[in-house]
């Protein structure tokens, strides 16, 4: 994919690193409006998902909440809080051959895969 470089999507981009966590567009266009306050939300989140097909920034996709973007691109694990929905990633291997491993009875032809565990993080725990 050969997408023109734009100051937009560069400041995106700082800014989903600079946060170093799981964020949502809203949160990425927050903090940049604070300081840029022309750019539009649909600028953000255009940039947002560019940078997530170009493979600069992870989208991660999960049911029931918003679309959060992780700064670190290799393939790993992530586990949420079910009580505070942040999420966090996990320290383990990624296993890439998880699909050759599991028999499919539905047809599918397996592309990739993405393991998202629940728990309760130690913040909210200690709050009990």
């Amino acid at each position: 994919m050969n997408k023109r470089s734009t100051i937009q999507r560069a400041l995106t981009l700082e800014t989903v690193k600079k946060l170093q966590r799981h964020v949502t567009a809203d949160e990425v266009y927050d903090t940049i409006v604070k300081k840029y306050p022309n750019i539009s939300r649909g600028t953000v989140y255009r940039n947002l998902n560019v940078l997530s097909e170009l493979g600069e920034i992870r989208k991660i996709e999960i049911p029931s909440e918003a679309v959060r973007y992780d700064y670190l691109c290799h393939e790993h694990y992530h586990v949420i809080c079910i009580k505070c929905g942040q999420i966090f990633d996990v320290e383990m291997e990624f296993i890439p051959d998880l699909e050759v491993r599991i028999k499919d009875t539905h047809g599918f032809e397996f592309t990739g895969h993405d393991i998202i565990f629940k728990g309760i993080c130690l913040e909210c725990n200690l709050q009990g």
